[in-house]
């Protein structure tokens, strides 16, 4: 075990112990095996099909853990850990929205989604709204899949910097490569196989360092009794109802309108299938904050001195303090993993829309399947070199949970509202989507710079009820008739 914590510690930006030889000999073992499992799925990839889709033969339960491991990352280590430091159990609250949101999520728009039966996410929006709104979307959509992801691999990064003593760049560089050469060899069913692996390891070491933090700690009973404050799942700021509806709202929109979500969603066998995935992954998402938060909360009685700029790195701590050689280098590969799939399943799913709705749609409509196999590949790169890019200026905007909120508001509700409740809704039309996502932008970046002293919830009230008004309003313009005409046979699908 490593020797640490107790009162009065000042933690510095190094590690204290590094890495083992044995734990760099599980972390190679590991990057080996899923390398190594691209390329092996990358031999069955025959077509820009089976790359993005997995030829709708993915087992329910293989998405429906897939789908959880491309909704994580290390962001759950590093923001939601921060939380739980700072305020505890409200941690698990925040955390637990994304559970809601897929369950929701699931019964409002799974069996649609199967139905709408297209090989990209943004696919249907052509026989929805036409070709115009397609390809905006698609241009939109892809910019701030690029930006939001930043977040993720800037945890990545983080991590990757704190256990390898290497810097933030290097850590961030490192991650994308790693998922580079998966996901873009093997395709879906690489990032789909991979991730079954990666989610062993994740749940068997979190729940190892569970009950070592709480033993560390003089037990469950100490820790309560030292931080009563925190064992409220409604303590502090973020614990408020009025933050905790409007996280909510903006993670049920921004959730049900993650490409890798309609992915998973659409490449199980049937519309059954894919409600089973929705419930299994919606399951396993009210159990595992529980699990990653608590860790965090006794990191306030082990380690309470840590400065305001290490609340990010308090999971992390505690695993380095308390984890025996060789189980370290597990949770390494744990926490990278978590990332690592995300990563991967928004590299292929925007790769998707670059490949079959930009490239084939605008510039090569007779692409042959090979060279759209290649163009999806290196498509594959691009989005993962933008990211890696944009990484580097995450934490400038005050860290991992301040910069994926201050997205999630900005650009993805406005995106996001006219993609997915268009296959709810009939009436709105292509105006409807451009009104949106300009006056849902706008009206954002004015709340941001404007309206300072407004707070982030009642900006995100007021912007989020700006979208859905000016979504409805475009329907009060005239619906051309080769549109009425695609929407209508688009809808009598849906009707099962």
């Amino acid at each position: 075990m490593r020797k640490g914590g107790g009162n009065g510690i000042i933690i510095n930006m190094k590690l204290e112990a590094p890495l083992t030889g044995l734990d760099w000999s599980v972390l190679a073992i590991y990057f080996i095996a899923t390398i190594g499992i691209g390329v092996f799925t990358g031999r069955k990839v025959k077509t820009s099909g089976d790359f993005f889709s997995g030829g709708r033969k993915v087992p329910w339960w293989m998405g429906a853990i897939s789908s959880y491991m491309a909704m994580i990352s290390c962001f759950v280590f590093i923001a939601y850990a921060q939380i739980g430091y700072e305020d505890g159990l409200v941690g698990v609250s925040v955390f637990w929205s994304t559970g809601v949101a897929i369950i929701l999520g699931t019964l409002l728009f799974a069996r649609r989604w199967q139905r709408a039966n297209m090989a990209t996410p943004v696919e249907y929006l052509e026989r929805r709204y036409g070709p115009g709104v397609r390809q905006f979307i698609s241009w939109c959509g892809v910019g701030f899949r690029i930006l939001n992801n930043t977040v993720r691999l800037y945890t990545l990064g983080v991590i990757s910097s704190q256990f390898l003593g290497v810097s933030l760049p290097v850590g961030i560089a490192l991650g994308a490569a790693i998922v580079l050469a998966y996901s873009a060899t093997g395709g879906l069913w690489s990032v789909v196989v991979t991730d079954i692996v990666q989610c062993v390891i994740l749940l068997t070491v979190s729940f190892t360092i569970l009950p070592l933090s709480i033993h560390a700690v003089g037990g469950l009973s100490t820790l309560t009794a030292q931080v009563p404050d925190h064992f409220s799942f409604f303590n502090g700021h973020r614990g408020t109802w009025f933050f905790l509806a409007a996280y909510y709202l903006i993670v049920f929109i921004k959730y049900n309108g993650e490409w890798s979500f309609i992915q998973r969603l659409t490449s199980v066998p049937n519309e059954r299938d894919a409600v089973k995935m929705g419930l299994l992954t919606t399951a396993i998402f009210l159990v595992f904050p529980v699990v990653a938060v608590l860790p965090a909360i006794a990191a306030r009685v082990y380690l309470p001195d840590l400065p305001p700029e290490m609340h990010e790195r308090c999971y992390i701590e505690m695993c380095t303090r308390l984890l025996p050689h060789g189980m370290l280098g597990l949770m390494v590969a744990a926490m990278m993993a978590a990332s690592m799939s995300t990563l991967a399943a928004e590299f292929n799913v925007t790769s998707s829309v670059l490949t079959t709705d930009i490239y084939r749609r605008i510039f090569r409509p007779k692409a042959s399947e090979r060279e759209t196999l290649v163009v999806a590949r290196l498509g594959t790169l691009v989005v993962a070199g933008l990211i890696a890019f944009g990484a580097l200026y995450v934490a400038g905007t005050g860290g991992a949970f301040e910069a994926n909120k201050l997205l999630m508001a900005l650009f993805g509700v406005p995106i996001v509202i006219p993609s997915v409740f268009g296959i709810l809704w009939r009436r709105p039309n292509a105006t409807s989507v451009y009104l949106c996502v300009g006056t849902g932008v706008v009206s954002g970046l004015v709340l941001k710079l404007a309206a300072k002293d407004l707070s982030w919830e009642a900006g995100t009230f007021v912007q989020v009820g700006v979208c859905f008004a000016t979504y409805w309003v475009g329907a009060l313009f005239r619906t051309g008739s080769g549109e009425l005409e695609s929407k209508g046979k688009l809808f009598d699908c849906l009707k099962g």
